[in-house]
């Protein structure tokens, strides 16, 4: 299923406050919300905003890299839950072929929101997951809660 990220917001949960990043597919109101670390979640808001820093962080680094050994992220997709746990590929088109690379969904996004790389997920995996959107309309944006650096 066609995929975007719709948002990264944060949650208040009994366990404390949680980011989560709200992933939408095209042609339906529902989301599918990845619950990641604020870290990660500043990367794929940082991402999105095209924010930098002026020195590379993690996910600038590696797309540097990659960039510069020939190769390019081709796309993303959340391709299975297994265990309560979010599973990604990332695609990656190289100069000697394309390859498919076991991801955390938040490293995975993190690089679409960099390249602009669509994103996708599986229909199963969507079902198991999905909520309405209206359960997230009033978390606030990421960055509202945390200071950029």
């Amino acid at each position: 299923m066609d995929a975007f990220i719709d948002g990264v917001k944060v949650a208040n949960t009994p366990s404390g406050t949680v980011p989560v990043v709200l992933v939408g597919v095209e042609g339906d109101d529902d989301l599918l919300p990845v619950f990641v670390g604020f870290d990660e979640a500043m990367a794929i808001r940082r991402g999105l905003d095209a924010h930098d820093i002026g020195r590379p962080l993690t996910h600038d680094l590696l797309l540097d890299v990659m960039e510069e050994l020939g190769g390019r992220v081709d796309a993303v997709e959340i391709s299975e839950l297994r265990d309560g746990t979010y599973i990604a590929d990332l695609h990656v088109d190289t100069p000697r072929e394309s390859v498919v690379v076991d991801a955390r969904p938040s490293d995975a996004l993190a690089l679409a929101a960099r390249t602009n790389a669509p994103v996708s997920v599986a229909a199963d995996v969507f079902e198991a997951g999905r909520e309405p959107a209206a359960e997230f309309a009033e978390l606030a944006d990421i960055r509202e809660v945390v200071e950029d650096e």
